[in-house]
């Protein structure tokens, strides 16, 4: 499989090209749409047309395609992939894809773009062979950056219909997510009273003092020996130098690996009170993602791509990182899963993001052994 995946790995690079080349800032539903008519005619063009295939439109964020290839009988397994990169229109005309001393760069071609290239190529790769798979269901989705508002209920029915799902989420080095951080948006805002800093301070509640000190309580509410970091983002406020600040606010991320931390900091969140109690605080946000923990059958999941990456080139490692993916919400629902099986590389948002061009065969052979044996062990 490996050996075929290499003799057309200058086509994968134009497949590459042609999605790097489509800007899809998060936030730019135009462009986004623009990218969703041309992933749906690339994807028909490497595998011909989908038995079913639908785009859930959305009004403001990027459109939700699913796409299904049937296979042997039984449920289908689901290849996740989102379109959307945190890169602002533009970048590409001083950041264009390049492919220089075996590594590929340009904005998304590690997060995620070589991933929905992997996937679609280790179809095409078992249906050349004449290897059996089973039925597989792609879902592209175009929100995941902003923390998945929309396409997550999308993923959640059709995880809870499908056998496992595959999250081709980039990789590190020859390795698999098998645990992610789950993740908290917060913020909070601060409203005091304002005054004059020299004539009447005492008339003043300070939002910005407050702010300060419930920032002071969040920190010191970290238990990294537990996982849990918390981390101010942002934080602003007041009018001027010489103006007891009126209001104040913070944005605070949260990151978790078991749930009972998250009841804990909840509790903490509650509990803030500033010391002047003329000054009120309005705390917002949510859980964005539950923590992604590797279960039993997510880890005869690892067990069966471990086989496969072994005979490739070496054993499968499992790693544990700090940021979510859409594969936290299918492990919350108890579907195997595994993640970061797109290619290997490094700088996710960074303007260091590459892949390195040798591991793109070798992980479209990953993909595709494992689909295979999934289909064998399902027989």
């Amino acid at each position: 499989m490996s050996a075929w995946t290499r003799t057309h790995l200058d086509d994968l690079l134009t497949d590459l090209s042609a999605l790097v080349g489509l800007e899809t800032p998060s936030t730019d539903k135009a462009l986004l749409d623009t990218a969703a008519d041309s992933i749906r005619s690339r994807v028909e063009d490497r595998l011909g047309p989908a038995a079913a295939w639908t785009r859930h439109e959305q009004a403001e964020h990027g459109d939700v395609l699913t796409a299904t290839y049937p296979g042997t009988p039984g449920k289908p397994v689901l290849l996740i992939c989102h379109y959307d990169t945190v890169w602002p229109a533009g970048t590409l005309a001083e950041w264009p894809f390049t492919v220089d001393d075996g590594v590929a760069r340009g904005p998304g071609v590690y997060d995620m773009k070589a991933g929905l290239v992997t996937g679609v190529w280790a179809l095409r790769a078992l249906r050349a062979a004449g290897l059996e798979h089973p039925t597989v269901t792609f879902v592209f989705t175009g929100d995941e950056e902003l923390g998945s508002p929309v396409s997550r209920p999308l993923i959640e029915a059709a995880a809870r219909d499908c056998s496992a799902a595959l999250v081709l989420e980039p990789g590190v080095g020859w390795d698999a997510k098998t645990e992610r951080k789950g993740v908290g948006t917060f913020n909070i805002t601060t409203t005091g009273i304002e005054s004059h800093a020299g004539n009447d301070p005492a008339g003043g509640a300070s939002a910005v003092h407050a702010l300060a000190e419930l920032v002071t309580t969040l920190a010191a509410a970290q238990d990294p020996d537990a996982g849990t970091t918390i981390n101010i983002g942002t934080f602003d406020g007041g009018t001027a130098r010489n103006v007891v600040a009126g209001r104040a606010h913070c944005l605070v991320d949260v990151r978790i690996t078991r749930q009972d931390e998250a009841d804990r900091v909840d509790e903490v969140f509650a509990s803030l009170r500033p010391a002047d109690p003329r000054v009120d605080v309005r705390i917002g946000g949510e859980w964005n993602r539950p923590p992604m923990r590797l279960t039993p059958a997510s880890e005869t999941l690892f067990g069966l791509a471990d086989e496969i990456a072994t005979e490739l080139r070496g054993p499968l490692e499992p790693i544990s990182v700090g940021g979510g993916s859409d594969a936290n919400f299918i492990a919350a629902l108890g579907v195997p899963v595994l993640d970061g099986l797109g290619c290997s590389g490094a700088g996710p948002h960074a303007r260091h993001e590459h892949v390195i061009v040798d591991d793109i065969p070798d992980r479209v052979a990953l993909v595709a052994g494992l689909l295979h044996r999934m289909a064998a062990a399902s027989a």
